[in-house]
């Protein structure tokens, strides 16, 4: 039982119930087809990484067999993707090019290699800010978005790092270094959800192109791939780079975090405002990213190690119930949040709390299963 204000409820789990299992688990059961409409989607390459991570901790080859049959109801023989639309340059297309190297270094099947050299091979054509970093869709040009650095940075240096190409590293570093530069709004130590080169789309400020708002989920992005993406660069003054920036970007957001719960709200730095909201995906990111980075010697254990622990427990009362069949619901997910496009989202603070808080999509549930994956690592 747990209480609040004096009253009591029934317990779902805690701290110590083996959340990965029992997310592992809820996959396999409630969604065995991780895509039903047959879309190729960035959140589900998350969800997959979520419970590859389990698999990789448990060494349950039913998860590893969940990835592979999901993977393939797109990756045909010939390393083709259905549902794949390369001429879109979309870097979300990217991420679930994760899967697909997760997959070709598990079974070194030729399907997987070329499907990852289609991924790549968009990387190669990929239009560019005037700084080197990448456009993150034909539609939004001239844009960086923090998001973007998730999307495809990763799979670029893990591709690098798989084939050998070490002349891609300094580029690599490239993308991860400017976009924090120009993202960085330098008196809260927080990155804003994108910037415009153009200064063409509303949202932008004339001034320094950024947008309006520091946004949770972006910031959970660009957190994951800088604590990804130091696994697969070489030593040297850009794998550098990056840490500190890691650190001072995590050290701002420990500076904004719920001082009653150890979480993040939907925005960040604006937590007392009217309908502002803990948000679970964001706060699953960052925590993963913190818990990721302890595992690897990136962050100092005396710091974060007690933020951790508590943000993981009420993460768990906050965002988790669970379900009679024994499933796992994640809850209060922003469903989505995006800047211009057709409805011309304007980055405003109304702009985000007006998206839709869902329960179940695999933005949340990825990030989820992959904090739940280091945390039992964590635990035992």
């Amino acid at each position: 039982m747990t209480v609040h204000a004096g009253v009591r409820y029934p317990s779902y789990g805690d701290a110590r119930t083996d959340w990965a299992r029992l997310g592992a688990e809820t996959m396999l059961a409630r969604e065995p087809e991780m895509n039903p409409r047959g879309r190729w989607e960035y959140e589900d390459g998350l969800m997959l990484d979520g419970v590859y991570a389990i698999y990789q901790s448990t060494r349950d080859r039913r998860y590893l067999e969940y990835v592979r049959s999901n993977i393939d109801r797109f990756v045909q023989p010939d390393g083709s993707i259905a549902g794949y639309r390369a001429e879109e340059l979309n870097l979300d297309h990217v991420n679930n090019g994760k899967a697909v190297l997760n997959l070709w270094e598990e079974t070194g099947q030729h399907r997987y290699r070329a499907a990852a050299d289609l991924l790549f091979g968009q990387l190669a054509v990929q239009p560019r800010l005037s700084s080197g970093t990448f456009w993150h869709k034909a539609i939004y040009p001239h844009q960086t978005w923090l998001d973007g650095l998730y999307m495809a940075s990763v799979f670029y240096a893990r591709y690098a790092r798989t084939f050998g190409r070490d002349d891609l590293f300094d580029d690599v570093v490239l993308q991860f270094t400017t976009a924090y530069e120009l993202t960085l709004d330098p008196v809260t130590g927080l990155c804003r959800h994108a910037y415009d080169e153009s200064r063409q789309m509303p949202w932008a400020d004339p001034g320094t192109g950024r947008s309006p708002h520091v946004w949770l989920r972006a910031l959970g992005w660009f957190v994951m791939a800088m604590t990804d993406v130091l696994e697969h660069l070489p030593d040297g003054r850009g794998r550098t780079e990056i840490l500190g920036n890691l650190r001072d970007l995590l050290g701002s957001l420990l500076a904004v975090a719920d001082p009653g719960t150890g979480l993040w709200y939907q925005i960040p730095d604006q937590g007392g405002r009217p309908l502002n909201y803990l948000e679970s995906s964001g706060s699953f990111m960052v925590l993963a990213a913190v818990a990721k980075g302890l595992r690897l010697g990136y962050l100092d254990d005396a710091a974060w190690a007690p933020h951790l622990a508590r943000g993981w427990e009420n993460a768990i009362e906050q965002f988790l119930t669970v379900t009679a069949q024994g499933w796992v619901n994640v809850n209060k997910i922003c469903s989505v949040a995006g800047l211009g496009g057709a409805t011309r989202r304007d980055g405003s603070y109304a702009y985000y709390l007006s998206e839709p808080i869902v329960a179940n999509d695999h933005k949340g549930v990825g990030p989820f299963l992959l904090l739940a994956s280091e945390m039992r690592g964590r635990l035992a």
